[in-house]
């Protein structure tokens, strides 16, 4: 299973979650992974865990002020991307070129979507995986394995129908090792988390009854 933890502009330290991330590691089959803000990539990567953006622009390296250049993420260190997340939407001409950018920059992708069907369509988009997450239950305590379990397998489902390659997370209200079963049960290859962790008042001793049961 896979197990990214996203820490968005929480009022946590992103080192301390990558150094919890790289003391749970060894003892676990998990493959775990932190999505720090772009600022802190670099220092992230330098712990040595797994490291991911947390969304790159459909650009090319130019007259971009602002912008957050493919190339730039990955010679901070990070090894892949999150895309098209229910806090950073993007038109789907935007979603292909990010995409694009991405494999230009040798990043691995994740591309979020609402719906079983939203899941299916992204995956035609060629990413290395499609997380499906419901955006009234990210943040919160149920997981959408508990919410609505159809939804997962349905995205299992649209994703495979579409490109069996294409990898499925599951997101939204992940916070326990239980929500980390049911998600594999379900059919997910991995998870996708946030305030579980990066909120946690202990980031290790979250992570790991996180990573336990399996």
């Amino acid at each position: 299973m896979f197990v990214l933890i996203n820490t968005k502009t929480y009022p946590c330290d992103p080192v301390a979650v990558a150094k919890a991330a790289t003391a749970v590691e060894p003892s676990t089959d998990a493959r775990l992974a932190v999505a720090p803000g772009p600022t802190a990539l670099a220092a992230v990567a330098e712990t040595g865990i797994e490291t991911w953006a947390q969304h790159v622009d459909p650009i090319d390296p130019g007259s971009n002020t602002g912008s957050i250049l493919a190339e730039s993420v990955a010679d901070a260190g990070a090894a892949g991307t999150l895309l098209n997340h229910s806090e950073r939407r993007q038109r789907l001409d935007q979603l292909d070129e990010s995409l694009a950018a991405s494999e230009r920059a040798g990043l691995e992708t994740i591309v979020c979507a609402n719906t079983p069907a939203q899941a299916g369509a992204a995956a035609a988009l060629g990413p290395d995986a499609v997380a499906i997450e419901p955006p009234a239950l990210i943040g919160g305590d149920t997981p959408v394995s508990q919410a609505d379990p159809n939804i997962v397998e349905d995205a299992v489902d649209a994703v495979g129908a579409v490109d069996s390659a294409v990898s499925v997370l599951c997101g939204a209200g992940i916070s326990t090792g239980d929500d980390v079963l049911a998600a594999r049960e379900l059919g997910a290859d991995g998870v996708l988390l946030a305030s579980g962790v990066a909120k946690a008042d202990d980031p290790a001793g979250a992570l790991e009854s996180l990573v336990d049961p399996l």
